[in-house]
């Protein structure tokens, strides 16, 4: 497999977006910037939003979508940087909206009917211009927030709780049908799903966990975001030591792995015209990197 470095000296890049001008737009979650990577390399901040920028996707008004996860501290490991618990100014999560040609930043969400929003993760927009959201929550001392996942409108107006409680949910997407709500669980190594119903209401779920399980990877294998594939597969951002990777994984369970010089690969994203270069993220080294993948991936109901 052939790997193409696009930009490196990012600070921890994650939920990358494929653009039609052939640039990347991504968030620098330790930089607290959505950014612009050109295929150059060189990259310029669109916004500056505080805290920690983490998930972003266009929405139905081509403007970029944000979860905000209020920010981390931040620790140097050998020259690799790694996220810990909230930093000492944390206020609270959100979901922001962002004005791609201003830079304008609107703060759409920072609680559901009165409860904060701890740590939004990630994002993902259905046909009808809704979007679902996790929340990891947020780690302080020796607690942490337990997760849920959302369920919001894109005009600010309509926000709802569908998923309560569920282990660290990071990495969310939807299948080509869009009856199936995919949820990566960090530390367990989860992928989790939902059968949807309708815009933002879940099937009740039939066993103990919250949602029915496809895939559980062995030993030290921690998940964090993901993209679909055309034909279903879901491509999920795998944590690992000392080297991490992408797993694809199939509807019944069964998976292979693609491994990338960096423990913490973090994200991944598909673009132009036949949908089969894969954008990772590789963060703990700071770099953004393409690579031809051997399927097509789905194009986003709001693609560039």
């Amino acid at each position: 497999m052939s790997v193409r470095e696009i930009a490196s000296g990012l600070k921890f890049p994650e939920g990358p977006i494929a653009m039609a001008d052939g640039s990347i737009v991504l968030v620098e979650i330790a930089r607290q910037t959505l950014t612009r990577v050109w295929g150059n390399g060189k990259s310029e901040a669109i916004a500056t939003l505080g805290g920690g920028p983490n998930g972003a996707a266009l929405g139905p008004d081509a403007a970029v979508y944000v979860a905000n996860n209020g920010g981390f501290e931040w620790h140097d490991r050998g020259g690799l940087l790694f996220p810990g618990d909230r930093p000492h100014d944390y206020t609270t999560g959100r979901i922001e909206r962002v004005d791609l040609k201003t830079g304008k930043v609107d703060r759409l969400y920072d609680n559901c009917h009165g409860i904060r929003l701890n740590g939004p993760n990630d994002l993902v927009f259905d046909s009808q211009g809704g979007f679902y959201f996790t929340d990891l929550g947020k780690s302080y001392g020796r607690l942490h927030d337990r997760g849920a996942v959302y369920y919001a409108t894109a005009d600010g107006k309509r926000i709802q709780e569908i998923v309560f409680p569920i282990d660290l949910p990071n990495g969310c997407g939807l299948s080509p049908d869009g009856k199936t709500l995919y949820v990566a669980q960090t530390m367990v190594g989860r992928l989790m799903k939902f059968d949807i119903k309708a815009p933002g209401e879940l099937a009740p779920p039939m066993g103990a966990l919250q949602g029915d399980l496809v895939c559980g990877l062995p030993g030290l294998q921690l998940f964090d975001s993901l993209a679909v594939e055309a034909n279903g597969r879901v491509c999920v951002a795998t944590i690992s030591f000392p080297t991490g990777g992408i797993s694809s994984i199939a509807p019944d369970g069964s998976y292979e792995q693609t491994s990338f010089a960096d423990p913490l690969v973090t994200n991944i994203c598909f673009g132009d015209k036949d949908m089969k270069t894969a954008y990772v993220c590789l963060s703990a080294t700071g770099k953004l990197v393409a690579t031809e993948w051997n399927r097509p991936g789905l194009k986003l109901n709001y693609a560039a």
